[in-house]
């Protein structure tokens, strides 16, 4: 994926991932949600976003701490991208692992519009790699972390 050349993939991607950084689109999407959506709006968009900082808290604040694995080396990137990413530990990636809790712990509240997030999840992931900000396994690992906080919210919710 690092190795993709094509302007209009970069310029997907890069629009991805201005959206999503420092979870802007989701905070964005959950306020829209609880505005718009009445009640059940704001249960998913509570939920979405109780998983996303769970997920975040996990991953940026435990994850990077614990693994404090380097980033992919810039060799490896053959793309003017590389010199944009964090500084930060590469293990696992706090971007999927947010986008992924938004989105997991909406489906179940409100199914159209979490299957609508999980373009925008999905574009996030990928970009992780491509920009080389994260390993594939930095993804997958983000990618569990936030399913499984939205499990444990929803699960906590309906207690």
């Amino acid at each position: 994926m690092a190795a993709w050349r094509s302007p209009v993939v970069h310029r997907v991607l890069s629009a991805a991932e201005a959206c999503a950084r420092g979870t802007k689109l989701w905070c964005s999407a959950a306020v829209v949600m609880a505005a718009t959506g009445g009640r059940r709006g704001r249960r998913a968009a509570g939920a979405g976003a109780a998983a996303m900082a769970l997920a975040q808290v996990v991953s940026n604040g435990v994850g990077k701490r614990v693994a404090d694995r380097p980033r992919p080396p810039k060799e490896w990137i053959p793309h003017d991208k590389v010199e944009d990413r964090p500084a930060s530990p590469s293990f696992p990636s706090g971007h999927t692992a947010a986008a992924t809790a938004f989105c997991c712990a909406v489906l179940p509240g409100w199914p159209a519009v979490g299957l609508l997030c999980t373009v925008p999840a999905a574009l996030v992931a990928v970009e992780r790699v491509h920009s080389g900000a994260h390993y594939p396994s930095d993804v997958t690992a983000g990618a569990l972390i936030g399913l499984t906080s939205a499990w444990l919210i929803r699960r906590v919710a309906r207690a």
